[in-house]
């Protein structure tokens, strides 16, 4: 059986990402946090996702997806992004 590899995204660790990292947990139940000082990278087995709606739910106010991008260190995997979700993933 072949494993799926993981995909990441690592944000800043700071006041602004709290309730972004806290919708990765929400809308991955199989997420992973590596917690840095200066970072949080969250790692999922072979797709990601980051709903627009989960954040908004987080901090009780709108949000452009583009924002995370201000805090964004890196990531791997494909991209597939719209207004309503940032996806991470190995197949296309």
């Amino acid at each position: 059986m072949t494993q799926v590899p993981n995909v990441f995204i690592a944000l800043q660790r700071n006041e602004e990402t709290r309730p972004i990292v806290d919708a990765i947990l929400a809308d991955n139940p199989g997420a992973l946090l590596d917690e840095q000082p200066a970072m949080v990278k969250s790692n999922v087995p072979g797709r990601l996702v980051v709903r627009r709606s989960t954040i908004e739910q987080e901090i009780g106010r709108e949000f452009d997806l583009q924002e995370l991008h201000v805090n964004l260190i890196t990531l791997t995997g494909h991209i597939d992004e719209s207004d309503d979700e940032f996806v991470l993933s190995w197949v296309h």
